[in-house]
């Protein structure tokens, strides 16, 4: 009982957070001009254009699932892998998260894959992926750490202009409010046993890594792992030419948006709603968009997007319900 109240508690939780991100961020919006923006000043055919990327991130991550599955002995079909992935992130816009199991839950009904495999598998595809992110996040913010040096400069808020306003005794103080603060972290980490979840994150992507040795085409899981993230970056640039305020932004803003983007999904909130908005909406007042600007780009292309998901998810539910059930990897090698 105790389990399914801690369950309910992290749903609701992580609804809350996206919902009062969102509120924050758009109290004093006015949502009538959504419509005539949508209206009259989207150009759709990018829009369009941007679906395929969307579609095909999501089958290549079905593809790389279906290769790190098979040195395990598991050959499911590949129809069922993407299916499983499109629903997986439907699923995910209703309990965060949950879709990791679903689609596990998935193979196992109808390739019979073992679950825990299946799930083993999963979590390395995560860890390679952060590892990849944060690879990406790393050299985006040398490339472009100029852009907010010179958002400090606009702004009068240089860390050399700061510095200079401190006297002795202002050093002294924050220091010891920055050790205060420090300790106190350190303290609510290992109380909520967040400190514990963060050291298997950690040690889960270095055993992600290492698991790359079994993969059989080495090579081809590379290739569907690049394949994953350029078709999200492509999926989401494309926006960028829908919108006359962000059509001249160029490919460096959209990079940089991109992986603040992804990291702010981290967050446990339905297709990582609320934090999104934010940090994509603050990079894009940084590189000269206006306020209002970003905030119907943001709402508009995460709506959109998330309508994808929506449809997909619902096309593999019937490509599913029509899907012949196998018990096992034999009889799914012989259907293939």
């Amino acid at each position: 009982m105790k389990k399914y109240i801690n369950d309910i508690s992290k749903v609701a939780l992580s609804l809350l957070l996206g919902g009062l991100i969102l509120y924050w961020m758009y109290r004093d919006f006015n949502f009538d001009d959504i419509m005539r923006v949508m209206c009259n000043d989207v150009n759709w055919t990018w829009m369009l254009l941007s679906f395929p990327f969307g579609i095909l991130a999501q089958a290549f991550r079905g593809w790389r699932w279906n290769l790190s599955l098979r040195p395990l002995g598991e050959r499911p079909r590949y129809s069922t892998s993407v299916n499983a992935v499109f629903l997986s992130y439907a699923l995910s816009l209703v309990i965060p998260r949950i879709g990791e199991f679903a689609r596990c839950g998935v193979l196992r009904r109808y390739d019979g894959v073992s679950f825990p495999k299946a799930l083993g598998t999963v979590v390395t595809e995560r860890a390679i992926d952060s590892l990849l992110v944060a690879l990406i996040a790393a050299t985006t913010f040398l490339w472009q750490i100029r852009v907010f040096n010179d958002f400090f400069a606009h702004t009068g808020t240089s860390i050399e202009g700061i510095l200079r306003g401190f006297s002795v005794a202002g050093y002294i103080v924050t220091a010891v409010c920055g050790v205060a603060v420090l300790l106190m972290l350190w303290y609510l980490l290992r109380r909520f046993a967040i400190y514990n979840k963060v050291k298997a994150t950690v040690g889960s992507i270095w055993q992600g890594v290492m698991s790359l040795r079994i993969v059989q085409n080495k090579g081809l899981f590379i290739a569907y792992t690049l394949g994953i993230w350029l078709s999200y970056f492509l999926h989401y640039y494309l926006t960028f030419f829908c919108f006359e305020s962000t059509a001249h932004l160029g490919l460096s803003c959209a990079l940089v948006t991109f992986v603040v983007g992804s990291i702010a999904v981290i967050v446990p909130t339905p297709n990582g709603a609320g934090p999104w908005h934010f940090a994509v909406k603050t990079m894009l007042i940084l590189y000269g968009v206006h306020d209002t600007d970003a905030l119907y780009f943001v709402l508009i292309v995460h709506t959109v997007q998330t309508f994808l998901v929506v449809l997909l998810g619902v096309y593999a539910w019937m490509a599913l319900s029509f899907t012949h059930k196998q018990v096992g990897a034999n009889e799914a090698v012989a259907e293939q």
